[in-house]
């Protein structure tokens, strides 16, 4: 596999040389897989022997409630990792499914091949581990900012917190939201029509502005 096809600036890969991360790759045993829009990448109960690192499109980490409602706990965007929370734990088998929501590139690293050094104790597999632990670390944060946006009390505390979140480390005042509006009642918890209910009221009462998938807190 070739590092020149990979997008640039992928946090797994920081401080990696392209011309490492492709002897990298070769060794780990790495495969790419490009999948349409609904693919379901890993079910419930699967075992999870590969981290995923979304190169394209978008994959949403859904788990169904009693009710049998899906439930959005994550958005994993280009760069970014899933499954190495289950590949890591003592019970690989997932709780939870991986699904494209849009057409998707994915690359898959074996867990247990990035996180046991090869033989050739490569410099730069040490900072492949190094790196992987920090992404799960930050992984582990975006949880807790979830459990605070859901604990909120009311449907509108839930979107103010919500936005919140998306706003930091953004320039600028304008918000685009990764999640559409049935993506975002399923991640906040709320049924759809409330939740654009409740849009339409805040956007009266001037506490924020939208247009689709971009926000303004005024």
């Amino acid at each position: 596999m070739s590092s020149r096809t990979l997008p640039e600036n992928i946090p797994l890969f920081d401080g990696i040389a392209p011309r490492d991360v492709n002897a990298m790759l070769s060794c780990l045993g790495s495969f790419r897989r490009s999948v349409p829009k609904g693919t379901f990448l890993l079910l419930g109960e699967d075992e999870i022997r590969c981290v995923g690192v979304v190169l394209s499109g978008q994959v949403n980490m859904v788990k169904n409630d009693l009710a049998g409602n899906a439930v959005i706990l994550a958005v994993v965007k280009p760069r970014e990792l899933f499954g190495e929370t289950f590949a890591c734990g003592l019970r690989q088998a997932a709780t939870v499914a991986f699904q494209a929501v849009c057409p998707s590139e994915v690359l898959f690293l074996p867990f247990t091949r990035v996180v046991n050094e090869c033989s050739n104790s490569c410099a730069f597999h040490h900072r492949l581990i190094e790196n992987m632990m920090r992404l799960i670390a930050e992984k582990n944060m975006r949880f807790i900012e979830r459990a605070e946006i859901t604990a909120q009390k009311t449907l509108r505390e839930k979107i103010l917190t919500y936005l919140s979140f998306q706003s930091e480390g953004r320039d600028g005042s304008y918000i685009v939201s990764p999640l559409g509006k049935r993506e975002m009642a399923e991640y906040l918890c709320a049924d759809r029509t409330a939740l654009s209910r409740e849009l339409s009221r805040m956007k009266a009462e001037g506490i924020i502005d939208f247009d689709k998938n971009t926000y303004r807190i005024l």
